[in-house]
């Protein structure tokens, strides 16, 4: 990565070309649990070239903590820490507003920041990865995605030499943790949510894990780092886990499979719409939510609150990632190693940096000028697990076979286990490989029958 020399500045002595200091001066912004687990390692296991030198907190004084060398500086002042003379800025306080303004700072000011910051680089990576790179300095954020699990690392360095058109994953540890326990137990979805809650894996509004919003905002910063495409996550389609009924692990079951919410983005070339030419166009397919999955594939195994993420290359072939992807420990590990690359790449010296000798390629390198993306599509062909429950009567079959006969779907298998109450019947129907566009306007359909008393459940089925 070119590096470009910041003016000399009475304030900031270590970024003085050769003269330099050789320990990296870091300041933490950010002391929750997370943060606390950073600290603790670099005050524990100190490495002689970095010095943590500030820790910055609201309500400062009830977060100090007699395990801090006495020369740190405790500070709820942002502003204090951006005119120092810090080298590297941990941002940990999460969410976009102040955080997005503060890192700008930093690197408008030649500062290096590691964050862990899923929001923010997924909406503002590409900008904030182009900033860094103006100004001579890094932004890595190794920590974002699957937490302790060295993903984004290894899209940077072990498989920068392939040319990746597939990543899908696990991402969300909350909402494997509770799949897992309504299929291994047999417990309905809100007492599986309250086991999350009161073991710390779900927030008291678990809303963001369980509608896929923070699995998209991942998936958007995978896409960027290992795809090259930059994807904003509200571009992303996010299905709900709230639907999923243990019966629906017993009908899985009965196909090979288990149910898991999958993050997945697909990286095709395909004919433009109304082309005359033949002409391709860069299009991503991109999705979170629930699905069946093989119960002896990679995702089929996973269990509890693990992650999990498998790449596809077209030199290396596909490459799994396993781990735990929440926590303040794994995730503060992966913090730290961030830190200590950015470090490692300082004391490289611009004139190394700028000949390529001795440097790994960063997150920025890796990921360079990202590809417009002119189509962004959830419109997967897949064959599709269809779960109905119906007051039972005469004649639901033939008329589901008719509606999904006049839009063109074959049915592939019928699933219907005995024991059920007449009154509220839970039945399958499988389909043959189709486009999530051709399926929705059955289903909509099929929503207006007198016998349905709740929606279909319509999960993709992955091979």
């Amino acid at each position: 990565m070119a590096k470009q020399i910041a003016k000399p500045s009475a304030k900031s002595p270590a970024s003085r070309g050769p003269h330099r200091s050789s320990v990296c001066r870091v300041a933490l912004i950010g002391f929750g649990t997370v943060g606390r687990a950073v600290a603790k390692i670099l005050c524990e296991n100190p490495d002689p070239s970095l010095r943590l030198t500030h820790i910055c907190n609201r309500n400062v004084e009830k977060k100090k903590q007699p395990w801090v060398p006495s020369n740190v500086i405790w500070t709820d002042d942002v502003d204090s820490i951006l005119s120092s003379d810090v080298d590297v800025v941990i941002e940990l306080i999460g969410g976009l507003h102040p955080p997005g303004e503060i890192v700008r700072r930093a690197l408008e000011s030649g500062k290096s920041v590691v964050t862990a910051n899923k929001q923010l680089i997924a909406r503002h990576g590409s900008e904030l990865l182009q900033l860094a790179r103006s100004k001579g300095c890094q932004i890595e954020f190794g920590a974002s995605v699957a937490g302790g699990v060295p993903v984004l690392p290894a899209l940077r360095t072990g498989l920068c030499g392939d040319r990746l058109h597939g990543i899908a994953g696990i991402l969300n540890g909350t909402c494997n943790y509770i799949l897992s326990r309504i299929e291994n137990a047999k417990i309905p979805f809100s007492e599986a949510l309250e086991e999350a809650q009161a073991r710390g894996y779900a927030e008291a509004d678990a809303s963001e894990d369980l509608d896929g919003g923070d699995a998209r905002a991942k998936l958007a910063i995978l896409a960027l780092a290992g795809l090259h495409t930059q994807v904003a996550p509200e571009s992303i389609r996010a299905r709900t886990i709230r639907a999923i009924d243990a019966v629906d692990f017993d009908y899985a079951a009965e196909l090979n499979c288990t149910i898991r919410q999958i993050s997945r983005a697909d990286l095709k070339q395909v004919l433009k719409e109304d082309s005359t030419e033949g002409s391709k166009e860069d299009t991503l397919y991109a999705e979170v939510g629930p699905c069946l999955v093989p119960a002896d594939s990679p995702f089929g195994r996973v269990q509890r609150n693990l992650n999990l993420v498998l790449t596809s290359g077209q030199y290396g072939g596909d490459m799994a990632f396993l781990g735990a992807g929440a926590g303040g420990d794994p995730t503060a590990v992966a913090v730290v190693s961030d830190l200590m690359f950015v470090a490692q790449n300082r004391s490289a010296g611009p004139s190394e940096k700028d000949s390529g000798k001795d440097a790994a390629p960063s997150v920025a390198t890796a990921t360079a000028v990202p590809m417009a993306i002119t189509k962004i599509s959830s419109d997967f062909e897949t064959p599709w697990y269809l779960r109905f429950f119906v007051r039972d009567q005469p004649g639901i079959v033939a008329r589901l076979a008719q509606i999904m006969a006049a839009h063109h779907l074959n049915i592939d298998s019928l699933l219907q286990k005995p024991g059920f109450d007449k009154a509220s019947l839970p039945f399958v129907i499988t389909l043959e490989p189709c486009r999530d566009s051709l399926l929705h306007p059955a289903l909509e359909e099929m929503a207006s029958l007198d016998f349905a008393i709740r929606p279909c459940l319509c999960l993709p089925i992955l091979r």
